[in-house]
C-alpha cells in the first residue's frame, strides 16, 4: 500500500475525534484525522505529522492525518483502514482460492474470510498505534468490541476454522 500525495505539517491540537488543526506551512489547515481512538502519546503539539492531500473537492477537509512521527521511534502510521488494506493486499498475494472481507460470524463482523482447498480461515486485523520503549501495543485503549472479536474467534476455531489474529506495524518504507 502506497500513499500518493503526502506532505509534512506540524500537530496543534484535536478539537474532537475527527478533525484536527495543524500548521502546513504557516497556515492552520483543519484536517481529517483516519483514527477515532485517543492517540493521547502521539498527537501531541508540535509533533510532525504526515498528511495525504484528497483528490475529492466536495469534501470540507483537503487533507487526511495519516501519521505520526514519534521521538526517538519514527512514523507511525494511524490510518485505521491501513491494516485492512494492507493485509488484503497480503492475503492476495497468498494462494488462497477465496477472500471476502468484512465477513459475518456469529455477531460480529471478521475482517476477513478466506479459503484454500477445504479449508475454511477467519481473520482479525489490528493496527498497532500505541508504542512504548520500542514495543508496539494493541489496543491504545480498552475495546469492547476488539475483546469481542477475540471471543468470536475462539468460537470459530471450535467450529472447525483455521483462525488468525493479525498486527499491522506500518512503517515509512
Amino acid at each position: 500500500m502506497k500513499y500518493l500525495k503526502t506532505l509534512q505539517a506540524k500537530f496543534i491540537d484535536r478539537p474532537n475525534r475527527f478533525i484536527a488543526h495543524v500548521d502546513l506551512n504557516g497556515i492552520v489547515e483543519t484536517v481529517h484525522v483516519k483514527n477515532t481512538g485517543r492517540c493521547k502519546e502521539l498527537l501531541i503539539k508540535g509533533v510532525t505529522v504526515i498528511l495525504e492531500e484528497s483528490d475529492n473537492e466536495s469534501r470540507k477537509t483537503k487533507y487526511d492525518l495519516i501519521a505520526v512521527y514519534k521521538e526517538n521511534f519514527g512514523l507511525i502510521n494511524i490510518d485505521s483502514q491501513a491494516p485492512n488494506k494492507v493485509a488484503k493486499e497480503w492475503l492476495e498475494s497468498k494462494d488462497y482460492t477465496y477472500i471476502k472481507p468484512e465477513y459475518t460470524y456469529g455477531n460480529s463482523r471478521i475482517d476477513f474470510y478466506m479459503e484454500k482447498d477445504d479449508r475454511k480461515y477467519l481473520m482479525e486485523v489490528k493496527g498497532c498505534t500505541l508504542e512504548r520503549d520500542g514495543i508496539g501495543y494493541f489496543p491504545d485503549a480498552p475495546t469492547e468490541r476488539g475483546v469481542k472479536h477475540i471471543y468470536e474467534l475462539i468460537k470459530a476455531k471450535e467450529d472447525g476454522y483455521e483462525v488468525s489474529l493479525a498486527t499491522c506495524i506500518c512503517d515509512s518504507d
